[in-house]
């Protein structure tokens, strides 16, 4: 029951299987709106696999909600997943990861070259650590084992569960499987979509600097600059979380260790890099259309990734809307970093939301973008209300977080050092 109880305390007094209830509703209108593909297919299965998770939370109440959490993950992730794997059509995310696999494998390169790149479908706008989820199928391995789909699903499972613990939750593994089996992760995960690992990684970070016990910090923010490096090697939307995180730590443990972790962070992404594209960098015109103009939509071959929002809708008004949302999409970064200067993030809780707000702008304003990509801002939140709840006081009010400028800061330490 201690999932039930995380549950009960994030949403009031609704139980679990109201939540299992919302999830039902959303998969069912995924699988009622959607065109033919596999996103009906999804909502199919994970609108019987949470239905039947409410049910069961709903009839047992002795350990419904701990078999709930395996019904979902069975219903709305495994089944689906083995399904499209079997029977659908290779989703383009699974293609370009597959591929870039057995490109790295053939030829240490995971991108192809410029002169390859007439469709979309060419273009890989991943990191090239992304490349190693389809390593197992370009080394030969069959049928399911050889599914990136799986692979992804796999390391999203143990790395929340992993965040969890770190986050001290004694019920790390049901809390695990309770977010991989929601919408959130399930979704793009059955779809072989590359967004949950990242997410995952962001989640466990925040984990790692919400440990600051003594003889413990120093190790925690090391760790924290590996796992948040990963991550930045794995897509580039993991990048605009450092330096949001890194003025944390400036004002929370100071300059030097945020200097540190933006040292480890970097510098373990500069080497996952060249790692996992030996001879990339050798041609870097390739790795800069497949990464960089590709997604911001500057090359012949367009994104299918089309959602109505704003920077799309600008763009799609000509050269001038795309130079137009490209704008706002720097004056959007440069908004968030005086914020970070004036106002910077004094808690972990703070940190993830700011987090959250970066990366809903720069969806809502790139101008090759997809409603998928706000699975971020909502995971984070998620996983925020469950992992680090904010702590109230005996009225059930929030604490006051009082927010000081760097040189407000650097200030009071100067003085607590002369004293």
């Amino acid at each position: 029951m201690a999932i039930a109880t995380r549950l009960a305390a994030v949403s009031g007094p609704r139980r679990t299987e109201v939540w299992y209830l919302a999830f039902a509703i959303y998969a069912g209108a995924v699988a009622a709106f959607s065109g033919p593909g596999n996103d009906r297919w999804w909502g199919i299965w994970a609108t019987g696999g949470y239905a039947a998770a409410a049910l069961v939370a709903r009839c047992w109440r002795s350990r419904g909600s701990t078999v709930a959490v395996v019904v979902s993950l069975a219903g709305a992730l495994a089944a689906p997943l083995v399904w499209i794997a079997t029977h659908g059509p290779a989703t383009s995310d699974t293609q370009v990861v597959t591929r870039s696999a057995t490109l790295l494998a053939q030829h240490g390169n995971p991108y192809l070259p410029i002169a390859d790149l007439s469709h979309w479908i060419a273009y890989n706008p991943y990191l090239p650590a992304m490349s190693l989820f389809g390593l197992p199928h370009a080394l030969g391995l069959t049928g399911l084992a050889g599914e990136t789909s799986v692979w992804l699903s796999l390391a999203t499972f143990g790395l929340f569960v992993l965040a969890f613990r770190v986050a001290g939750r004694r019920d790390a593994l049901c809390l695990g499987a309770f977010v991989t089996g929601a919408p959130v992760a399930a979704f793009p995960l059955a779809l072989g979509i590359t967004d949950a690992p990242v997410l995952a990684l962001l989640c466990l970070t925040l984990a790692l600097l919400s440990r600051t016990g003594r003889g413990y910090a120093r190790r925690a923010v090391l760790a924290a600059s590996i796992v948040a490096g990963v991550a930045c090697a794995l897509k580039y939307t993991a990048w605009p979380a450092l330096p949001v995180l890194a003025a944390l730590l400036s004002y929370r443990d100071g300059v030097r260790t945020a200097g540190r972790f933006l040292a480890g962070a970097v510098g373990t992404a500069a080497i996952l890099v060249p790692l996992c594209a030996p001879t990339a960098l050798a041609h870097p015109a390739a790795l800069l259309q497949n990464t960089v103009a590709y997604p911001l939509g500057l090359t012949h071959a367009k994104s299918p990734a089309q959602s109505p929002l704003p920077g799309h809708l600008l763009a799609s008004l000509g050269p001038a809307g795309h130079d137009a949302a490209v704008a706002l999409l720097v004056l959007a970064g440069a908004a968030i970093a005086v914020v970070l200067v004036i106002r910077p993030p004094a808690t972990v809780q703070a940190a993830a939301l700011l987090i959250a707000l970066s990366l809903a702008l720069m969806f809502a304003l790139s101008p090759a973008t997809r409603f998928g990509y706000f699975a971020y801002p909502l995971g984070l939140c998620g996983w925020l209300a469950l992992a680090l709840p904010v702590r109230r006081d005996r009225h059930g009010r929030p604490p006051e977080v009082r927010v000081v400028s760097y040189a407000q800061a650097g200030a009071q330490q100067a003085l607590s050092r002369a004293a």
